[in-house]
């Protein structure tokens, strides 16, 4: 057996299946959705996925858009929208469907 961590990650393989269904999210609103069907998880630790996603070419970064609203911290918000990479390999996972299913009605 090898040693060092495995390659993988069930947190991330999570977010391929989120986004299998969702074809685009930016960050925040992965996490949201992933904290009403998956365990419980910090927001660093879907952030650390999504940038690893990247790297592994698991996720791939769709867009960048600059979106003007009244946040805490100014006018605008730079938010990056992902959506699955070449070497993604979503496995359809039911409870994932069964949300988006329920949320489309």
């Amino acid at each position: 057996m090898p040693r060092g961590r495995p390659a993988g990650s069930k947190i991330r393989q999570n977010i391929v299946e989120i986004l299998h269904y969702a074809k685009q999210a930016h960050g925040y609103n992965i996490y949201a959705i992933y904290k009403e069907i998956f365990p419980k998880v910090t927001m660093r630790a879907i952030y650390y996925n999504l940038k690893k996603g990247v790297d592994t070419r698991e996720l791939k970064v769709a867009q960048i858009k600059k979106e003007k609203g009244n946040y805490s911290w100014g006018g605008e918000v730079e938010r990056i929208y992902y959506s699955l990479g070449e070497t993604a390999k979503p496995a359809g996972l039911p409870v994932v469907k069964e949300y988006f299913d329920k949320k489309s009605s």
